[in-house]
């Protein structure tokens, strides 16, 4: 049996509680609302590494890739290892094995990765030759471009996936835009090199070409 005194002693400290709980229970509410929320950093990351896993399966079990390897750094399902080993179809940097970083956001589809080839970077009109980062039009964020120089189709949507970005990169090996540069001084003696296809500029051209694909392949 609780006596009276006792009731006494307790009534202010429920009174304490009861005005306590509710003075606090809209931050509560606020901080408990909508636990399932996916759009929240946390979840957008672990949905990424997910899509990243499986796309990393299928590009290392595709017959239809030659010469294109992957792998984790570290086991970070969000840096790639990406090995190049071009075949002699490509006229000016084939056979070398050109390493690059594949580096994808935490909330990838939806923002596009990073490419950045690793030493020797390749003389090319789409690589900075300071940081090796690729210029590329699927790898550039959606919507228009404020110069003017691509399309809104041809950049970064969520459907790419790695496996159409290094096929791109292949393509783009083969075929240098020099339309918007990263590397100027390559632009400009690859437009003369095609403007005089037997002259020195093409010697230079080839030449600057053939000696980075063999430090790739570790020879002097």
């Amino acid at each position: 049996m609780i006596h009276t005194d006792s009731l006494a002693d307790i009534f202010p400290i429920l009174k304490f509680l009861l005005t306590y709980n509710l003075a606090n229970s809209d931050r509560r509410i606020t901080k408990y609302r909508n636990p399932f929320n996916t759009e929240g950093p946390a979840d957008m990351a672990s949905a990424a590494a997910s899509l990243l896993g499986r796309q990393l399966k299928e590009i290392q079990k595709a017959k239809d890739l030659p010469g294109i390897s992957c792998g984790l750094v570290k086991d970070n399902i969000f840096e790639w290892e990406v090995m190049l080993m071009l075949s002699d179809e490509c006229k000016y940097y084939g056979g070398g094995n050109w390493r690059c970083l594949l580096k994808f956001p935490e909330n990838y589809p939806h923002a596009p990765p990073t490419l950045t080839f690793c030493d020797p970077i390749p003389f090319h009109p789409n690589i900075y030759a300071e940081t090796g980062a690729l210029c590329i039009s699927i790898l550039h964020p959606s919507g228009n471009d404020e110069w003017g120089y691509e399309d809104a189709s041809e950049r970064w949507t969520p459907v790419q996936t790695p496996e159409s970005i290094l096929l791109s990169v292949v393509s783009l090996m083969n075929d240098p835009n020099d339309s918007s540069p990263a590397n100027v001084e390559a632009a400009r003696l690859w437009r003369e090199a095609q403007a005089n296809p037997k002259g020195k500029e093409m010697r230079e051209w080839k030449s600057r070409c053939r000696a980075l694909v063999k430090q790739s392949l570790g020879e002097d």
